[in-house]
């Protein structure tokens, strides 16, 4: 069993940083297994809302290879997608997450964000479908810009009264998935999605977020030492009670004890 190669706490969050991605995401899906054992003891169904990005890759894998976890009882969401793309599109995030996951463990319940159709039907339709019961889990990543889901800085809000909706996406967010290699060009990234908001994520029970690579280095360090506001939206991350960050040494930089 791999062991963090460092610990820290930043308000509420927790932070276990690992020398490898691999590491990482061996460890958080043991975790997030070990809590989704328990919930499913606990209750005849568990509501979980993933992440679609290839900071999930090295969990997700994980996560699918766990025996002993009655997914029939599971009730999987996401937490965005884009607006517009044909459902044949290898970039949709309901695309990425059947491959990864769904299609592997086949959960009991899969509600896909449809990207095609009227949005704000779409939205109005899938927040329906959040509220019927409280959401157990989060698995959730932390972008460049430091979003959570879709809410970029000039969109997130805290206190949104809204449980998802309409979003314009900021060159930096668009631009980090061309970075991902999930689009050729700037140009072909859609500027609209529909996502989740922050009350919506934060209200779960337990998040676990993965945030690994050189790439999101700024974004972890502003989320655990950043002054808590929509500049990063990740800060609200250390006032949730069971929340646990867990990136590698690429992602976090170099140790305090070393």
């Amino acid at each position: 069993m791999t062991s963090p190669r460092y610990t820290s706490q930043a308000g509420s969050l927790n932070v276990e940083v690992f020398s490898t991605r691999l590491e990482m995401g061996q460890a958080a899906a043991r975790d997030a297994v070990t809590h989704l054992r328990q919930r499913l003891k606990e209750q005849d169904r568990v509501r979980i809302i993933f992440a679609a990005a290839p900071s999930q890759n090295e969990f997700l894998e994980y996560l699918a290879q766990a025996d002993d976890i009655d997914w029939a009882r599971v009730d999987a969401f996401h937490m965005d997608e884009y607006v517009g793309l044909p459902v044949s599109s290898p970039a949709l995030f309901s695309h990425y997450l059947t491959t990864h996951l769904f299609d592997k463990v086949r959960p009991g319940t899969v509600h896909i964000i449809p990207a095609a159709g009227d949005a704000a039907q779409n939205c109005a339709h899938y927040a329906c479908l959040l509220q019927q019961a409280p959401v157990d889990m989060v698995c959730l990543g932390i972008g460049e810009n430091g979003h959570l889901a879709f809410n970029d800085p000039p969109v997130a809000d805290f206190n949104d009264p809204q449980p998802m909706k309409i979003v314009e996406l900021d060159a930096i967010c668009r631009q980090q998935q061309v970075n991902d290699g999930c689009f050729p060009a700037l140009k072909d990234v859609p500027t609209h999605a529909l996502t989740l908001t922050i009350p919506t994520l934060m209200a779960a029970a337990r998040l676990f977020c993965m945030v690994p690579g050189k790439n999101k280095h700024q974004a972890v360090m502003q989320t655990l030492n950043a002054p808590q506001s929509v500049d990063c939206p990740a800060t609200v991350l250390r006032t949730h009670s069971a929340c646990t960050l867990y990136t590698d040494i690429a992602g976090f930089g170099e140790l305090p004890d070393e």
